[in-house]
């Protein structure tokens, strides 16, 4: 479980979060709403363990992370994954995208193999597999990042609005999957999006983040 307690964060002297208190638990689907410029995508990213927090404390399962030693954070975060509204993809293939997190985890060649085919198989990957990332369209990289942190298998999954390129069909396949691994494999996920209709379709818990901003302006 990740917990935000009392969590300020700000850019410069502009406060985007103010007295946040969230938790994030596994086996759930937790949608985060709001408009543009509400802070959705700050939540996710110190959530997700990238930014550190300007005030307050985040927990991952009860141990404050930025309390931690350098390598005993790194070894949490590899349990918790962001994949960004824009992907951010390695050079090379898709297959290089899809094993390198596996590989860095000291997975065998087997084991990769087996978790690469299967990502493959339930995204409908597999004539990509080997297309150089910087030829893939808009929906196709959104697609190989989603791909490239489920088959890692976090704890938890951070996915700022990850249906932004895709169409219909996509949506509903990434949907169906993601509502696999978080009821049947007990990942917690967590998805920011503008989409209402969607969120409610998909969600477990939805959470307008205007609602969870606690605090005045401090300091």
């Amino acid at each position: 479980m990740i917990e935000l307690r009392s969590v300020w964060f700000k850019y410069d002297k502009r406060w985007v979060l103010r007295d946040v208190n969230i938790a994030f638990k596994r086996g759930t689907i937790v949608v985060i709403i709001g408009p543009n410029g509400s802070g959705k995508t700050t939540l996710m990213k110190v959530a997700g363990l990238i930014y550190k927090p300007t005030r307050g404390e985040v927990l991952y399962n009860g141990v404050n992370v930025w309390s931690l030693p350098k390598q005993k954070r790194l070894e949490a975060r590899r349990h918790v994954v962001y994949v960004h509204e824009t992907p951010i993809l390695l050079r090379g293939t898709v297959r290089d995208n899809l094993t390198y997190g596996l590989k860095i985890r000291g997975y065998s060649e087997d084991r990769i193999e087996e978790e690469v085919e299967s990502i493959v198989e339930s995204l409908r990957l597999r004539s990509l597999l080997d297309k150089k990332t910087g030829e893939l369209s808009a929906g196709q990289s959104q697609l190989v990042a989603i791909a490239r942190a489920l088959v890692v298998k976090p704890q938890v999954l951070f996915l700022d609005e990850p249906f932004a390129h895709l169409d219909r069909e996509k949506r509903s396949i990434v949907s169906t999957l993601l509502r696999e691994y978080a009821r049947g494999r007990g990942m917690g996920i967590v998805l920011a999006t503008h989409d209402e209709y969607l969120a409610e379709q998909l969600a477990d818990n939805v959470v307008n983040i205007g609602e969870i901003q606690g605090g005045q302006n401090i300091g």
